[in-house]
């Protein structure tokens, strides 16, 4: 089998400053709760699979359109409102499982939302936003069906509110780095969560 590819240093960077946003909330985790292991290990292998769609998506943006530095991206997400998503119910002395699993599964489905504002980015980068869309969805799903097991679903049903205009297909891959990005964000503290969540 040959070694996964090495992400370019200015994508490395890009992630690096997106995550900067997360760090206050990555205090030390509460106790583990009993959430069945096979909704933990599952979660587990959905986030490792919409990481790598998010990881393929950031590569083919940053080879085929160059946008990749990072100060360039911070002045793009002021001006095109790219919203970041907080997990504040999660990582903290006293973990609030309820409120966890709503803001998990608010934070996919804002994310879903948002890589629809992607839909015409380019003939060659749609399977790859399709395919993204549709693994979060699948993600979105499992973290309800479990909230319902447990009785713990709200009493409406999560809003996205207003999504930011991408009207040209410029923006639109611009966005898709952005979105791409504050995902991988997202979905490392999702994952430090849930293996948290999995100790025995």
């Amino acid at each position: 089998m040959s070694p996964e590819p090495a992400l370019s240093p200015a994508l490395q960077l890009l992630l690096w400053h997106s995550a900067l946003w997360m760090v206050q909330e990555a205090a030390p985790l509460g106790p583990a709760s009993s959430l069945p292991q096979s909704f933990l290990l599952k979660c587990l292998e959905q986030v490792r699979k919409v990481q790598g769609d998010g990881t393929e998506l950031q590569e083919k943006l940053c080879a085929t359109y160059k946008m990749c530095h990072p100060e360039e991206m911070v002045l793009f997400r002021r001006s095109l409102g790219i919203p970041q998503v907080s997990l504040s119910s999660c990582p903290n002395q006293a973990l609030q499982l309820t409120g966890c699993l709503r803001q998990l599964h608010s934070g996919l489905f804002l994310y879903q939302g948002l890589l629809q504002t992607l839909e015409g980015i380019s003939p060659e980068l749609a399977p790859t936003v399709d395919m993204l869309r549709l693994d979060i969805a699948d993600f979105a799903t499992t973290i309800w069906q479990q909230m319902e097991e447990l009785g713990t679903v709200p009493a409406l049903q999560p809003t996205r509110g207003a999504m930011p205009a991408l009207p040209s297909a410029f923006q639109r891959r611009v966005g898709g780095l952005l979105v791409a990005s504050h995902l991988q964000s997202f979905l490392e503290l999702v994952h430090r969560v849930l293996r948290h969540l999995a100790q025995p």
